[in-house]
C-alpha cells in the first residue's frame, strides 16, 4: 500500500510533537505516563535545594522535586514533588528539609503517619519540617564560643590597658632596678656556690675520714647497745621499775601515818614526847656523870653513908632552869 504525501506529512508532524512532549517532560524530570502524586511543600528557605532531587521514605526513592518558587512577597517558597501512589500514608504526614552530606547538599524525606485521616493526594500540601545541617549546627556551638573568645580578649585589651597606666615612668625603673638586684644576687649565689663546691673539694679527704669515723662510732654504739642487752640491762630496769614502785607504795603508807615510821613522821605529840624524853634522858646522863654519888653509895668499911648535897654550881639545875 502506497502512503500519500499527506499522510506522511501528518505522520511525520504528529511524530515530532509526541517527540517534543516526551523530551519536554524528561528536561522537567516528569514522567508523562506515570500515576504519581503531585504534592506540596512551603519552607521559608529551601537551602539549596534543587529540581530532580529524589524524595525518600524511609531511606528509599519515591520520587523527586518538580519545582521551587516563591509563592508571596514574604520570601516563602513552595516545592512542588510527585511521590509514588504504591505507598499509601496520611495527608497529616511531615515533609523534612534535611542535609545530605558534607559539602551542603539539600534533601526531602517524608515521616509518613498512618491514623484515620485520609491519605494523601494529589494537591496536598503537607507539613514542613527542617533539620539543621552540619553548618547550621556549628555556627550554633561555635558563635557562642567566638562571643566568649572576642569577650576575653576585650578583657584582656583592658587589663593590658591598666597594666600600662600602672607602670609609669617611675615603676618600670623601680622594676629594672629589683631586676637587676636579682641577677647581682644570683651572680653571688653562684660565686658562693663555686666557693663550696670548693671547699668541698679540697677537704673531700677529711669529710671521707670524718664519715667514717661516724660509721665506726654508730657500729660501736651498736654493739654496745647488743652487750646492754645481752647482759641483762631489760631485766635490771624491770627490776629497778619493781623496787620503784614498791618504794613509792611504801612513801605512800608513810604520808597516809600507816606503821611506826609514819606515826613518826605524822604524830606531833608522839615527836613532842620523844622530844622530851630524849631531853630528860641527857639531863639524867649529865647529872650522873657530874654527881655519881648521888645515885651510887658504896661504904668499903661499913660506914654510913653521907647525905649527898647538892652542889651550888649543879649543871643540872641549869639545865633544868
Amino acid at each position: 500500500m502506497k502512503l500519500s504525501r499527506e499522510l506522511k506529512t501528518g505522520v511525520i508532524v504528529v511524530g515530532g510533537i509526541l517527540l517534543f512532549i516526551l523530551g519536554f517532560s524528561y528536561l522537567k524530570s516528569t514522567p508523562l505516563f506515570d500515576n504519581s502524586r503531585t504534592l506540596y511543600a512551603v519552607y521559608p528557605n529551601v537551602g539549596g535545594l534543587q529540581a530532580g532531587t529524589v524524595v525518600s521514605i524511609n531511606g528509599f526513592g519515591v520520587g523527586k522535586v518538580n519545582d521551587i518558587k516563591f509563592i508571596d512577597t514574604q520570601g516563602n517558597l513552595l516545592v512542588t514533588f510527585t511521590v509514588s501512589s504504591e505507598f499509601e500514608f496520611s495527608k497529616n504526614s511531615r515533609v523534612e528539609l534535611y542535609d545530605t552530606g558534607i559539602i551542603g547538599g539539600k534533601g526531602l524525606q517524608i515521616t509518613p503517619i498512618f491514623d484515620s485521616s485520609p491519605n494523601a493526594t494529589s494537591g496536598d500540601t503537607l507539613q514542613t519540617d527542617t533539620r539543621p545541617g552540619l553548618t547550621e549546627l556549628a555556627q550554633q556551638k561555635l558563635t557562642p564560643l567566638f562571643r566568649k573568645f572576642e569577650s576575653a580578649v576585650t578583657d584582656a585589651d583592658s587589663v593590658l590597658m591598666n597594666v600600662n597606666n600602672v607602670l609609669d615612668t617611675k615603676t618600670k625603673k623601680d622594676l629594672q632596678k629589683a631586676i637587676s638586684g636579682l641577677s647581682d644576687l644570683m651572680a653571688s649565689l653562684n660565686g658562693s656556690a663555686q666557693t663550696l663546691n670548693s671547699i668541698l673539694k679540697n677537704n673531700e679527704g677529711k669529710l671521707d675520714a670524718s664519715l667514717t669515723n661516724f660509721e665506726a662510732l654508730t657500729a660501736n654504739f651498736a654493739k654496745l647497745s647488743d652487750s646492754l642487752n645481752n647482759a641483762g640491762l631489760a631485766r635490771t630496769l624491770s627490776s629497778l621499775e619493781s623496787t620503784v614502785a614498791n618504794l613509792d607504795k611504801v612513801m605512800a603508807k608513810i604520808e597516809k601515818g600507816d606503821g611506826t615510821l609514819g606515826k613518826l613522821m605524822n604524830d606531833k605529840e608522839l615527836y613532842s614526847n620523844l622530844n622530851s624524853a630524849s631531853r630528860e634522858l641527857d639531863l639524867l646522863l649529865q647529872d650522873f656523870r657530874l654527881n655519881p654519888k648521888r645515885y651510887v653509895n658504896v661504904s668499903v668499911f661499913g660506914k654510913k653513908q653521907k647525905e649527898y648535897e647538892v652542889p651550888e654550881d649543879d649543871p643540872a639545875q641549869k639545865i633544868e632552869n
